[in-house]
């Protein structure tokens, strides 16, 4: 949604391109007021899924005040769990057949200690609201993709999933 909003120059895009050119994160603010707009679109009345976001418990909190004014709801949260030393040499694999830089150990190392501080607490914040549904992502592509499709599909119909 944030790299489609940029790419096609909207406005919204164009405020979020402002902070990563300087290297910043965008506000969260500025996330959920596209997050507004997207949920507000004719396809996502049937239903979405939400992958990568929320990415902390404030944001978390910010979804559902957002969804609350939308009138709409969501009924699962998916984890993905897979090992530390696996996701390191995916990332590594995948930074190798598309030349991409920032996939080096380091950075991936920074990024897990970044998901322990600030994106794992949001386990315990849908386990405790009995929304948290666990996959092992540690498996054949297509037995992750058997359980999620499982898991998406015992969602009722006009609601949201987040990944």
């Amino acid at each position: 949604m944030l790299r489609s909003n940029v790419a096609q120059k909207t406005p919204l895009g164009q405020k979020a391109q402002a902070f990563m050119d300087k290297g910043e994160l965008v506000p969260d603010g500025l996330i959920l007021d596209m997050m507004r707009e997207r949920l507000s679109q004719a396809d996502a009345k049937a239903g979405w899924i939400l992958d990568g976001f929320p990415r902390n418990v404030s944001q978390a909190s910010f979804l559902d005040a957002l969804l609350e004014e939308m009138a709409q709801v969501y009924d699962r949260v998916v984890n993905l769990e897979v090992p530390d030393q696996v996701l390191v040499a995916r990332m590594l694999s995948r930074g190798l057949k598309e030349g991409r830089k920032d996939d080096n150990e380091e950075t991936i190392r920074r990024r897990l200690e970044v998901y322990r501080q600030q994106t794992a607490p949001l386990i315990d914040f849908y386990s405790e609201r009995q929304q948290l549904v666990s996959v092992n992502g540690n498996l054949s592509m297509e037995l992750v993709t058997a359980q999620l499709k499982q898991v998406i599909g015992s969602c009722d119909a006009g609601t949201g999933a987040v990944e």
